[in-house]
């Protein structure tokens, strides 16, 4: 198994990077598939990792997709008739419709088991390669599939084809150590190729590694009654589209004993969460740095100690918090209104990218700090005056990029005076319906800003690089936007002033950088 570097080796390259991102490289059998997203100008430019520094922290290696065709070992499936169909290998032992590969190599897998099991018990320093070409597997009584031992599997999706697994509802054997998803690996796994697999977690997890797991391509599709997919050590996305509906949580790592483990990395593909419980979910770092992200149901939408947007598009809908920066291993206490609370180690970093929350709780909340040096920043945030468009317990600093958070006044927080990048706080003396503009203009009259609510708002927090510190801005509500609801460019016509605000003009609030502001 590979050595990885601390976890925030790739945090860390996320927030000062911008490094070109790559696909996945083709085989000799067929080009890996998904291609990568870029956001607009506006978003800022991803900020995607590089293959070459993913290689260092995590066990990926490019060249495992590729190998000589001449070296397979086809195995068809059949109940009852499963055979070595191709090839030659000791490695493959048929017991039934228990098909075991004990030997590193690579293994083409087509046909179907109405209840059999793939199970791979290789040396730790072997790599395993099993093609799924058209293969449906089915287990009656547990896990379809399980890595007992290797140093890596990969799960190869044959170009073309679609696959399925499928496990039971009760599982034979739950004992501590035994299998709970249906897809299951006590070694490094890695998902790759541009064929199609859909993955039925009838009994606990869709996909779930005890290791490392990294999502190089595929189109994969999973339904789960527990977590949808899981990454023990950490847990990355490189390319490919994943769709996830999870009883629990969708897609996370949740190593809590080893300070370098625990991490989720999007980097690139997309990746579309509907969950019960957290969509996105990492025990230490959350980066995201490229791809498209969309958490479509949620309680907390993105939720890790530490959480970076570098790139990529996200958009997160929570039925609670939508961005949370908690857990972990702090111990501090958390939540709140910020101002008065405990400042504990936990942090969210904006630098790039598009993220657009729409929140019943908390918009953008962490229990220390946050930061946002680029990218574009939307929230469309709580009606109810308990909760915030953002919510920081320290300091909410901004010194790029552009901010949209509009949501209930009672715990309305804006940037701390350690921002160098001006902005404006708007509180409305009473909330304005879904699908009003607010508009904000100059002393020229040009429209600054056009926010179209989503829900009933009651205040605004803008900041860009166009908001001039000192300044003052006349509030519109009334007129027209394009672009839909959220921010857009904005025109004044049967607009209605409703009052001024000053840019860098926070007034006192229940949250450390300010609220309140100008009630009209």
């Amino acid at each position: 198994m590979k050595k990885l570097r601390s976890y925030l080796s790739v945090a860390a390259l996320a927030l000062s990077l911008g490094l070109a991102g790559c696909s996945t490289a083709g085989t000799t059998a067929g080009t890996s598939a998904g291609a990568g997203t870029s956001s607009t100008a506006a978003a800022g430019a991803t900020a995607a990792v590089a293959l070459d520094t993913l290689a260092q922290d995590t066990h990926f290696d490019a060249n495992d997709l590729t190998w000589d065709a001449a070296s397979e070992v086809g195995v068809a499936l059949a109940d009852g008739a499963s055979n070595v169909s191709s090839g030659s290998s000791d490695a493959v032992k048929v017991d039934g419709d228990t098909i075991t590969i004990s030997a590193a190599g690579t293994y083409r897998l087509s046909g179907s088991l109405a209840n059999g099991r793939i199970v791979v018990a290789a040396g730790d320093k072997d790599t395993v390669r099993i093609i799924l070409d058209g293969a449906t597997i089915t287990s009656t009584d547990g896990s379809p599939f399980v890595v007992q031992s290797a140093d890596e599997a990969i799960l190869y999706l044959a170009d073309g084809t679609s696959s399925a697994l499928s496990d039971a509802s009760s599982y034979a054997d739950q004992g501590t150590d035994a299998p709970n998803a249906t897809l299951y690996s006590k070694a490094d796994l890695t998902i790759a190729g541009s064929g199609s697999l859909t993955v039925a977690g009838n009994f606990n997890d869709g996909i779930a590694s005890k290791d490392g797991l990294v999502l190089a391509s595929g189109n994969v599709t999973v339904k789960a009654k527990d977590d949808g997919i899981v990454g023990k050590d950490y847990a990355v996305l490189l390319d490919g589209a994943y769709q996830v509906t999870a009883g629990d949580d969708g897609f996370k790592s949740d190593n809590d004993q080893d300070a370098d483990r625990g991490w989720v990395l999007v980097n690139g593909g997309s990746l579309d969460v509907s969950a019960a419980d957290d969509g996105v979910k990492a025990y230490n770092t959350l980066t995201i740095a490229g791809g498209t992200t969309t958490v479509a149901k949620s309680e907390e939408g993105l939720e890790a100690q530490h959480i970076v947007v570098s790139g990529g598009t996200t958009a997160v809908t929570s039925n609670d918090d939508g961005v949370n920066a908690s857990g972990g291993s702090s111990t501090s206490s958390g939540g709140g209104m910020g101002g008065g609370m405990e400042v504990g180690d936990y942090s969210v970093d904006v630098t790039g990218g598009l993220l657009t929350i729409n929140s019943t709780g908390d918009g953008l909340d962490s229990n220390g700090n946050a930061s946002i040096s680029g990218g574009t920043v939307v929230v469309n945030g709580p009606t109810a005056n308990n909760n915030g468009a953002l919510d920081v317990n320290g300091e909410l600093t901004v010194t790029g990029g552009t901010v949209a958070a509009a949501g209930s006044s009672g715990m309305a927080v804006a940037p701390s005076g350690s921002s160098t990048q001006s902005g404006v706080q708007v509180t409305l003396g009473s909330s304005v319906p879904a699908g009003t503009v607010i508009q904000l203009a100059d002393s020229s009259g040009t429209v600054v800003a056009a926010f179209t609510t989503t829900k009933a708002t009651a205040s605004l927090v803008f900041s860009s690089p166009e908001i001039v510190q000192g300044q003052q801005y006349t509030v519109y509500t009334g007129g027209t936007a394009d672009g839909g609801a959220g921010l857009g460019h904005g025109a004044l016509d049967g607009a209605k002033q409703v009052g001024t605000a000053t840019a860098g003009e926070y007034t006192a609030s229940q949250g450390p950088g300010g609220g309140g502001g100008p009630r009209w």
